[in-house]
This record gives structure tokens, C-alpha cells and sequence, in this order.
């Protein structure tokens, strides 16, 4: 068995400016050095596939503690570092099957279908606002795309929406590791607490429902059956605009930037929604905005190694996908490869994502919708990136397009 201070480990500069631009060969200089594993400047970095597999389904050694990016945020006793320490993602053990079990019914797969109506009709009403400038920034117009659905799922009005928006932007930055975001995390978290629990007086002042007609009803009568208290109601609330806020946008970005270097696989979808979805597949396992993290509750023996209690672990599935070890062809983009291994952009083990089924249908319907409106659509400008650590994408994404 080695210990993890013998090991003469690669270094990923994650956290310098430029990484995101071109990841890849950065990890494939990795493998070369270990195969499953480098040094971060705040842990670990686990980077082949299997090793991310594995360990993030050891639950009952792993914790997914939020300790150390509050320490590094220095938000400790804050609105934000509150709403990080008790969001979702924080529980672990009966309180975190409390909330699945409460949760679970509400995010099926046939819960995702039955909402599909209301995301054409909110993708149709976005491109009938941006389709006839002909030319816009995409991560712009499609931000505004699953907090509109959202919105609608738990029957917000719609001109709370851009005040939403700004403050999910901010939001989406938490987990970069950079605490010059902390005054924009707190001014967001009071905003969108503000929004929760006036949603939640104003619907309970409309007086009681026989049942349940919408995502928020089904989170008030759990309340009122003794399921959760206001408190939780209000977090749950708040994670879930974050949670599907940002990685729905930063997918459909990213797959957008895809399809301008593929305009048949472009305009396909256009035609066939079967298509958009082996699109979405494979354009999450190509780059997706996921990186995952836990620190190690107890000791681990991994592999001849220890990894020792407290050492965090970063798995970046955001490119884990291109791992040549388990994907043929990694480099490649193909809709209809044959998938020996599967993507892990939603996570394994007690935390995979509880929305992802919401997630894959709102996307696919939302490019089915895109390639029948923005035709030809081609890069006018440069693009940015956003941190590697956190939720990661691009920044800006210009396009014009016929229509």
C-alpha cells in the first residue's frame, strides 16, 4: 500500500487564467505521468474515467463538504456560506433520503415529458423575441431559457425573471474558488431568497388547492404533511433555480459551439428530435460544465493507495469523457457511437442529479426548436471562458444566422 506523500504526482494548474480554453492536453499530459490521478492546488484531481466511477460510489467514505470553499470564500457566518452549507448537495445520510424521498416523484422521467409542452411554448415565445435581430450573443439569449421554464413550473411571473437571471449569473461563480465574487454571492442569495419566500405567502395566500398543480404545490402540501419546514422549503427552492440554471445554459452554450463546426449535424436537428437527443449525449461526454467534489471522510484504500481522511477530491467530468481508456474515438464527436461508457456530467452514487431527466428534455426541445429558427447559424467574435473549478462553459458565444 503507498502513501499519497510517496507518490510523485503531475500538477494541474487548474485555477490559472487560460486552462479552460484548452484543457485536454493538459490531462493527457497527466495520464502519462499517473494513470488516475494529480495534484491541485486545493487536493486531488481523480482524472480517468473508472477512478471518477468508482469513487464517487463510495458514499459511505466520501462527503461532499462545502467547509473548505467556504474557508476559501471566507464566507463563513454569511447568507451564502448558510445557503452552502445546508443546500441540497450538503446532506449526507437520513436527511439527504428525507429530501430524495420527498424530492424524487417530482423529477421522473414522466414528469419531465409532461413539462415538454411548457418548454416548447417558452422556447417558441424566446426565438420569436431574438430570432428576427438575426444576430445576438447565444449564451445571452439561451440563459433566459431553463429560468423561464422553471418559472413557469413553479408559476412565477414572468418580469421577475431578468432581476432572477442576474442573480443566478452570480451565483454560478460560488464554487470558482476566487473570493472577490463573495459581495455579488451575497447580494444574489438575499435576492433570490426574497423572491422564494414571497412566491411561497402569495401562493398560500390564494388559499388552499386540492391538490397539487405545479412544482411548487407539490413542495407546499409536503410542508403542510409535516415533510419539511419553511426554511427548507425556501432553500430547496432557491438550489433548484441555481442547480438548473446554470449547467442547463452553460450545455446548450457549449453544444451550440459544437454544432457551428457541424452544420449537417446542425440542421438535422431541425427535423428530428431522436437526433437532438444522441446530440445531448454525446455533446455532454464531449465537454459539459460539470466538476464534481468531495472530501474523504475516512481513509481510503484505493488502488495500493491511501487516500487519507479530509484530502479533497476533484473529479472533472467536464472532460473525463475523452478519457481514450474507455472511449473510442475520444477526440471525435459521434452522435451515434456506440457507448460502451457513459458520461458522468449528472454525477454517481447518492448524489447523481435529481434533475437531469427536466435537464435532458429541456435541452432537447430546446435545440429541436433553435436549428428550425436560427438557420446557418456561423461565429461572429471571439469567445471567453469560464473558470475550470465550478460550473465551466463559455463566455459569450456571438452569432448570426438566417432566418
Amino acid at each position: 500500500m503507498q502513501a499519497l506523500e510517496t507518490l510523485d504526482l503531475p500538477y494541474l494548474p487548474m485555477e490559472q487564467e487560460g486552462f479552460s480554453a484548452d484543457p485536454l492536453p493538459w490531462f493527457e499530459e497527466a495520464r502519462s505521468k499517473h494513470p488516475w490521478v494529480a495534484r491541485c492546488a486545493f487536493g486531488l484531481v481523480v482524472h480517468e474515467h473508472g477512478a471518477i466511477e468508482d469513487l464517487l460510489r463510495m458514499d459511505q467514505h466520501l462527503c461532499p463538504s462545502f467547509d473548505n470553499i467556504i474557508e476559501t470564500m471566507g464566507a463563513q457566518d454569511t447568507p451564502w456560506g448558510r445557503f452552502t452549507e445546508v443546500q441540497l448537495l450538503a446532506h449526507t445520510g437520513d436527511s439527504h433520503r428525507r429530501m430524495r424521498d420527498i424530492l424524487a416523484p417530482m423529477f421522473t422521467p414522466a414528469a419531465a415529458n409532461r413539462n415538454r409542452p411548457l418548454m416548447r411554448a417558452t422556447m417558441q415565445d424566446l426565438l420569436d423575441t431574438w430570432a428576427p435581430r438575426g444576430a445576438f450573443d447565444f449564451e445571452e439569449f439561451i440563459s433566459y431559457y431553463p429560468i423561464s421554464v422553471l418559472s413557469a413550473m413553479i408559476g412565477a411571473p414572468r418580469a421577475d425573471i431578468p432581476r432572477l437571471r442576474s442573480s443566478l449569473e452570480a451565483m454560478g461563480l460560488g464554487f470558482a474558488m476566487d473570493p472577490t465574487h463573495l459581495p455579488a454571492l451575497q447580494e444574489a442569495i438575499g435576492i433570490l431568497d426574497d423572491f422564494v419566500q414571497d412566491m411561497v405567502a402569495r401562493r398560500r395566500a390564494e388559499g388552499e388547492r386540492a391538490e397539487p398543480q405545479d412544482l411548487l404545490d407539490d413542495l407546499l402540501f409536503a410542508g403542510k404533511a409535516g415533510k419539511l419546514e419553511d426554511r427548507e422549503i425556501y432553500d430547496l427552492l432557491i438550489f433548484m433555480f441555481v442547480a438548473g440554471y446554470d449547467t442547463s445554459k452553460n450545455v446548450m452554450t457549449l453544444t451550440m459551439s459544437m454544432l457551428l463546426e457541424r452544420p449537417e449535424s446542425y440542421a438535422r436537428c431541425a427535423e428530428d428530435l431522436g437526433w437532438c437527443s444522441k446530440i445531448v449525449e454525446e455533446a455532454i461526454r464531449f465537454r459539459n460544465p460539470t466538476m464534481i467534489f468531495r472530501k474523504v471522510a475516512q481513509d481510503i484504500e484505493y488502488r495500493d493507495t491511501v487516500l487519507p481522511a479530509g484530502t479533497m477530491l476533484f473529479f472533472p467530468a467536464n472532460v473525463s469523457g475523452h478519457d481514450p481508456r474507455y472511449f473510442d474515438q475520444a477526440d471525435d464527436f459521434l452522435p451515434e457511437r456506440e457507448r460502451k461508457a457513459r458520461h458522468i456530467a449528472f454525477g454517481r452514487g447518492m448524489h447523481i442529479c435529481l434533475g437531469q431527466f427536466i435537464a435532458r428534455a429541456q435541452i432537447e426541445e430546446g435545440l429541436h426548436l433553435i436549428a428550425q429558427r436560427l438557420r446557418n447559424p456561423r461565429l461572429t467574435g471571439e469567445i471567453g471562458y469560464r473558470p475550470f473549478y465550478g460550473v465551466g462553459g463559455l463566455k459569450g458565444l456571438p452569432i448570426a444566422f438566417d432566418t
